[in-house]
């Protein structure tokens, strides 16, 4: 159904393939998951199966992609829309109407269906994703995650023979992750769709896959195998195989069941040992919480990030009060309460809609509460000009691009570095530290996902501020760069900055939060310390934490530092550290 022979793509202005000598097949009616670290190409080959690449990015693509035997050099992309339904990274960028229904009947339209068939197929699609409390809802309305299910939708309802799905399940709760990839399985399985898929949440979607298509490095060949074969060899992989191959199992288990099957000995290894409480936070009195308005146009970007004075960071914590928040008839909050401390880490979960970026929104004065009240350093956020309040926090929206305006990333970093007041080459060496491979004279438009997200933080993290608010921080990162994010928050942690994350990422909250709350339809119904929260939720709870019930073992890292201390020194270690972790 798709075939890729010996295909290489280079981009006008860049010296090397961006990808080189990709050569596979994805048969009919099967799920082949594309792999790889940020930023090795894996959008461009995603990209060559609809003809975007290089109908719409420009450069040259050498070799040939076929799709249902057509050739997406002699074919462009509305010539292929009939056959491929692609879903980027952003799904912003595919919207075309202002509604739900509006959206998902969009592409049946252009395609000249039948109106009772289109109408049948929107009501299949709604129900399938559980959009149908949605449907006349505008787009401009949803939360991250709804809209991602929107783009889903808009290109299921046209029935396409083949599936293109950059980051799928990125912006979604886990349940609603569950859901989309349960509608995919039923696609492939019933229907004899083709899907091509790239991820980097492996733990969600690895054990759906039939095929896994390993890009190790850029420009490195592409491999194909079974998913266990290729886990095997990996450079990123998900909380269940890290820990198969620290315990030395083989073959690996990809599944929370197959792991939990195998997991008895480990258990045994580990019961003389106490799992460890929640991280603990720094000392009061080493940092301030208080924050500032994100960015409210291309101009403001610039004020927003620019957070940086010299004077030591002020105790001062945020409390917010029984606060309610409407969005016309949506009650996206009610009656809130919320106290951050200096030097705390508190990763906000739900469901998608829950009211978690509403509640940051109110945090920098956004939205006008409806009722209720927030304070933040002495001072009612939207009430307050931004010119005093950005000197004392940091915002890294879900959309990263909002804080880069820049024609490089070398310019970026300096423009960040001149803003703080901070030594040259301190936002350049931060986004180093998160994804190495960006190049200075790269434009942000041309990054990938995970790489613009890196950019953003680097440049927010450059001025140091004292409340660092982040929505969505690890969407497009591999394991990694995400483990090198982890400590850098927790630097910033450790040195009194409180860290306010809204997250559907369940691995980093077990890893790097102090405390978890959980919101649903705009109420706090669960708070407190991290293995409290999430060690009894079916959807909260990490990897490990379920493989290992009925002990309360978070992550990997945990049980790495457990069976050290149970072994001795002197006895050697199964398995490698994980991606970026210190041994």
């Amino acid at each position: 159904m798709i075939r890729f022979e010996d295909v290489s793509v280079t981009y006008d202005g860049v010296d090397r393939p961006t990808v080189q000598g990709v050569d596979f097949e994805v048969p009919e009616g099967e799920l082949v998951l594309l792999v790889g670290p940020s930023g090795v190409g894996k959008s461009t080959v995603l990209g060559a199966v609809n003809g975007l690449v290089p109908h719409f990015t420009g450069g040259t693509l050498r070799g040939r992609v076929t799709v249902a035997g057509r050739d997406t050099r002699t074919h462009k992309p509305r010539e292929l829309a009939d056959v491929v339904g692609t879903v980027g990274q952003d799904p912003l960028s595919h919207f075309v109407t202002d509604t739900v229904e509006d959206e998902l009947a969009y592409g049946m339209e252009s395609l000249g269906i039948a109106p009772d068939v289109m109408r049948r197929r929107v009501e299949e699609t709604l129900d399938l994703l559980g959009l149908a409390d949605l449907r006349d809802r505008p787009i401009a309305t949803l939360s991250g995650g709804q809209r991602q299910r929107v783009a889903i939708g808009s290109v299921l309802t046209p029935h396409p023979r083949v599936l293109v799905l950059d980051e799928p399940t990125s912006a979604l709760d886990p349940a609603a992750a569950e859901e989309v990839l349960a509608v995919l399985q039923r696609l492939v399985h019933d229907l004899g769709t083709t899907v091509l898929m790239a991820e980097h949440r492996l733990e969600r979607v690895v054990q759906y896959a039939d095929q896994v298509a390993l890009l190790p490095a850029p420009g490195a060949p592409l491999t194909l195998g079974t998913p266990p074969e290729m886990m095997a060899i990996s450079p990123v992989y998900p909380p269940v195989v890290d820990l198969g191959r620290l315990a030395g199992w083989s073959p690996l288990p990809l599944t929370v069941r197959d792991a939990r099957r195998r997991s008895g000995p480990l258990r045994e290894r580990l019961a003389t040992q106490a799992p460890p409480r929640a991280p603990t936070r720094a000392p009061e009195g080493r940092g301030a919480v208080t924050c500032a308005a994100p960015p409210r146009g291309r101009e403001q970007s610039r004020t927003t990030r620019t957070p940086h004075t010299t004077e030591p960071p002020t105790p001062s914590p945020a409390a917010v009060d029984a606060l309610s928040v409407h969005h016309g008839h949506v009650h996206a909050l009610t009656h809130v309460t919320l106290t951050v401390t200096p030097g705390e880490t508190i990763a906000l979960m739900g469901r998608n809609g829950a009211g978690k970026s509403t509640l940051l929104s109110a945090l920098v004065g956004l939205v006008t509460p409806a009722s209720g009240s927030v304070r933040v350093g002495g001072l009612t956020p939207h009430r307050t000009a931004p010119k005093d309040l950005v000197r004392r926090v940091g915002l890294v929206p879900q959309e990263p691009r909002d804080l880069l305006y820049t024609d490089t990333v070398a310019a970026e970093c300096a423009a960040a570095d001149r803003d703080a007041g901070a030594e040259p080459g301190t936002c350049r060496a931060l986004v180093s530290g998160l994804l190495p491979a960006i190049a200075d004279d790269t434009h942000p438009r041309d990054l990938s996902e995970g790489q613009r997200l890196a950019l953003a933080l680097a440049v927010v993290l450059t001025a140091r501020p004292p409340l660092l608010l982040l929505d969505e921080p690890t969407r497009g990162l591999d394991y990694a760069a995400k483990s090198r994010l982890v400590t850098t928050l927790r630097a910033l942690a450790a040195d009194g900055h409180a860290i306010v994350l809204a997250t559907h990422d369940v691995e980093l909250a077990a890893e790097l939060a102090h405390r978890v709350l959980i919101l649903a339809d705009g109420e706090i119904v669960a708070d407190g310390p991290t293995p409290e929260v999430v060690v009894g939720s079916p959807s909260f709870a990490p990897q490990v934490t379920k493989i290992l019930a009925p002990q309360q073992w978070l992550t990997t890292a945990q049980v790495r530092r457990a069976l050290r201390a149970a072994e001795g020194p002197d006895r050697p270690e199964r398995g490698a550290p994980a991606p970026g972790e210190r041994s």
